[in-house]
């Protein structure tokens, strides 16, 4: 039975019409959730104070209105929305890049129909969510970004959280703000092309930073900082794209200092952050003030939310980005802002983001018994591998030969920041695929490789 404690508003409205709405709004902020008992009806009564008959008034109201359904000797419940009522579109789930390093998808029923419920609530609102909105997030919605960001070890007031459709905007938008055409970036030597492309549209040359082990080197930075007088640096710290890399904590400090002692703005792209069950502290936390941090949600919920969960750096910062993103973007989507919001309030989201971590070990594991005797750079929780070829084989070769074969495999071309790229390929393990289609695919990855079919 739910501990339900509600205390009555001092509305005016009837009693009785006051203990449904509190239902309502309790359901809606993830307080009660689908197949909730509520308690009987004379406890009820008694923690709000008033008659029996008043409460099952309520109750009758709330069922009336679709919230709750009885059961006889059971008692009153929060109603459950089953899935397999909801109709799907097959044409719709044909459409998939195996080239975006995704995540595994999920068919367990039971946490389909969590997110189906959750769709459901937020569709009670769907008139009003096809409004123009807040453009950055409604405090409901920066509430539970909030809360999200607090898993990561933050705890950014309100003003300085923003709500963007996706990381792409926002690094754009924040580059936009720290540098003019000309002016110069640094990154990754190796890093996520999505930081190559905004770069580009906006006249800016990006250098990429050697690394070791650890990741970037702080002496390195150093020079760069130095060398190049540059507006800000960009970071994909936590099971970097592609190498899978995560930059420890003991190298995060040291490059936290670097940046304090050049007051050097930092894009820390968290796009991974959310999926080792002990990642590091991110760099927001070390150096927050001249941290902008970018939580994007594609990785550990869903690509098609397009929503990234944005801390500016101070709230002089945050007043900038404001008119900033607003005058690119507009606003989010207030449906999938809502989605999000629902699937936090009530731990779908964490559920996603659980199954999304059991499954990628699992196929990491997969990827590791089949292409034993080869190089790559892994991470038990990474969405890819980053596979040396042998020295025979050519990255244009073998991804030609594997075109077709149900598995993404993307050349290093698009991660090299400068200089001819290396005989590395990403090959990705997530989004559609099952694990058996995965094992057949990896397995002829191997054959192709082991027989060293081109030169």
């Amino acid at each position: 039975m739910k501990n339900w404690k509600p205390a009555l508003p001092e509305s005016g409205k009837p009693r009785y019409i006051e203990i449904a709405d509190l239902i309502a709004a309790d359901l809606q902020k993830g307080i009660l959730m689908p197949g909730d008992r509520l308690p009987p009806q004379r406890k009820l009564a008694d923690i709000l104070g008033v008659d029996f008959t008043t409460v099952s008034r309520g109750y009758v109201e709330a069922r009336e209105r679709g919230l709750v359904e009885s059961h006889v000797g059971r008692g009153t419940f929060i109603k459950t929305i089953k899935g397999p009522a909801i109709e799907s579109e097959p044409r719709r789930a044909e459409q998939v890049d195996l080239n975006m390093n995704l995540p595994p998808e999920t068919d367990n029923p039971d946490l389909i129909e969590r997110m189906q419920a959750g769709l459901s609530v937020v569709s009670g609102n769907l008139i009003s969510l096809l409004r123009y909105q807040n453009g950055t997030g409604t405090e409901v919605d920066k509430e539970a970004a909030s809360s999200w960001l607090s898993m990561r070890g933050m705890v950014p007031s309100l003003e300085r959280v923003f709500i963007t459709p996706g990381a792409h905007p926002a690094m754009m938008t924040i580059l936009n703000m720290l540098a003019e055409p000309g002016d110069t970036v640094l990154s990754e030597a190796v890093t996520y092309p999505g930081i190559r492309t905004i770069a580009r549209s906006l006249g800016l040359k990006l250098i990429g930073l050697e690394s070791d082990e650890h990741g970037i080197k702080p002496d390195a930075l150093a020079d760069a900082i130095r060398a190049h007088n540059p507006k800000a640096l960009y970071l994909n710290p936590t099971l970097q794209n592609p190498t899978t890399l995560t930059i420890p904590q003991e190298r995060r400090l040291e490059i936290a200092a670097v940046l304090k002692r050049h007051n050097l703005p930092l894009i820390e792209d968290d796009a991974y952050g959310f999926i080792p069950e002990h990642a590091p502290s991110p760099f927001a936390a070390a150096v927050p003030e001249l941290t902008w941090h970018i939580g994007g949600l594609a990785k550990c919920i869903g690509a098609g939310l397009r929503l990234a969960y944005v801390v500016a750096p101070d709230t002089k910062a945050a007043l900038s980005f404001t008119s900033a993103i607003q005058s690119m973007t507009v606003m989010a989507s207030p449906v999938t802002m809502a989605l999000a919001t629902r699937w936090i309030q009530d731990g779908t989201a964490d559920h996603i983001r659980r199954f999304i971590r059991t499954e990628t070990k699992a196929r990491q594991a997969l990827a590791t018994e089949i292409l034993t005797g080869f190089s790559f750079a892994a991470d038990p929780v990474s969405f890819n591998i980053w596979l040396k070829l042998p020295p025979n084989l050519s990255r244009a070769a073998v991804v030609g030969q594997m075109s077709g074969k149900g598995i993404g495999l993307v050349p290093s071309d698009p991660f090299t920041v400068e200089g001819n790229p290396s005989e590395h390929i990403r090959v990705c393990l997530g989004g559609r695929i099952t694990r058996d289609e995965l094992k057949t695919s990896l397995q002829l990855l191997a054959h192709t490789l082991e027989h060293n079919i081109y030169s």
